[in-house]
């Protein structure tokens, strides 16, 4: 049974959650639309999507049932069993699409990559807590960021799952600029690094390769790896001011938009409800990472700090990068939309990154 301390409950994070649960909403309201068939009134993708919403409230709850501190403790074992999963995944796991990514245990498909997420942004805070001080962040800690973020990237990348290294790696350099990495040593990293990018290329799949050249010129390809961008283009520039209304989107309805209940959901939402909706979806997340960040800002504690920091920057880059390549901001990586998207283990690892998040809130009064 979970148990939460009532002398907390009266710090219980209300707006946090409130704005968790708005996004959810339209994410539900959306994958219906996206995935509805005439005459069935709740499709099943709706259907699945709605039970884990319960499961990631039930996650959200027994996340901030216990003080926080106790994951300093086990944040090494946490991530330690989260690449047992992703090792399991690559050789147990079901293959779909090309990829290696679910690992199927009775029912429930699990997405191990995004467990990964959130076991990473624990054992970083672990560690760089003990390296904060006065001094800039040494190169030393950079160096174990980097061993950490390693095998977990790696094991990913084999999926292959490029999008979710991308938000890892965006994750890591951002909690550790906020630990005290000074920015003209990134620089000079970044310039050292520079010369290994035809390297990195060379060893891109084929089709992520043509995912880069197409965002950089979609109609090379418009059949092809520039037909993603395009048609979310396409979608999202049709619904004009007010958009086409709910269930009326042509590029949905008619199936010319791919992946639109996970990857490209958004182009759904802006085509149905046009650009002062899309408006009004990004003022819900600016507020609900404002909240985010504030929470990491007020903590008081450095673990508590780097912890929220990262869970919150974790949010953010997921929002920029699956936003970003639904408007052709940025090249298709695949990754969802966080609280929108059609994917239980997304949901689940969102609304578990909440429940810690509530959980530093509640607990800076105890201090």
């Amino acid at each position: 049974m979970l148990r939460i301390d009532r002398r907390l409950l009266t710090h219980f994070d209300w707006p946090l959650l409130a704005g968790a649960v708005l996004v959810i909403g339209c994410g539900l309201m959306t994958v219906l639309s996206a995935s509805y068939v005439p005459g069935q009134t709740f499709s099943k993708l709706f259907i699945r999507q709605t039970m884990w919403a319960g499961i990631g409230l039930v996650g959200l709850l027994g996340a901030l049932s216990f003080d926080y501190h106790r994951l300093e403790r086990y944040a090494y074992w946490l991530y330690a069993a989260a690449l047992a999963l992703l090792i399991a995944t690559l050789v147990l796991g079901s293959k779909g699409g090309g990829a290696r990514r679910w690992l199927v245990i009775g029912p429930i498909s699990l997405q191990s990559s995004e467990l990964a997420k959130l076991a990473l942004v624990v054992a970083l805070a672990r560690y760089l807590h003990r390296q904060v001080g006065d001094q800039p962040l040494a190169l030393r800690a950079v160096a174990v960021a980097a061993v950490l973020l390693a095998p977990a990237a790696a094991l990913i990348l084999k999926q292959p799952d490029l999008g979710t290294v991308v938000v890892l790696g965006l994750t890591v350099g951002a909690v550790l600029l906020v630990a005290g990495l000074r920015l003209r040593l990134v620089l000079i990293m970044a310039t050292i690094l520079a010369p290994a990018v035809p390297f990195v290329w060379t060893h891109l799949k084929p089709y992520q390769q043509q995912r880069v050249i197409s965002f950089i010129n979609p109609d090379a390809d418009p059949l092809g790896a520039g037909y993603h961008i395009i048609q979310s283009k396409v979608a999202i520039g049709s619904g004009m001011l007010e958009g086409k209304g709910y269930l009326r989107g042509t590029q949905n309805r008619l199936n010319f938009l791919p992946e639109q209940h996970t990857d490209f959901i958004f182009s759904v939402f802006a085509e149905e409800w046009g650009f002062l909706g899309g408006c009004l979806l990004m003022c819900l997340y600016s507020a609900l990472l404002v909240r985010c960040f504030m929470i990491a800002a007020r903590a008081k504690d450095t673990f508590g700090v780097l912890l929220a920091f990262g869970l919150a920057a974790m949010i953010f880059c997921q929002v920029i990068v699956n936003i970003g390549m639904a408007t052709g901001s940025l090249p298709v990586v695949g990754i969802t939309l966080p609280f929108f998207s059609y994917g239980g283990s997304s949901l689940l690892a969102c609304m578990l990154a909440i429940g810690l998040l509530m959980n530093i809130s509640m607990r800076r009064f105890t201090f």
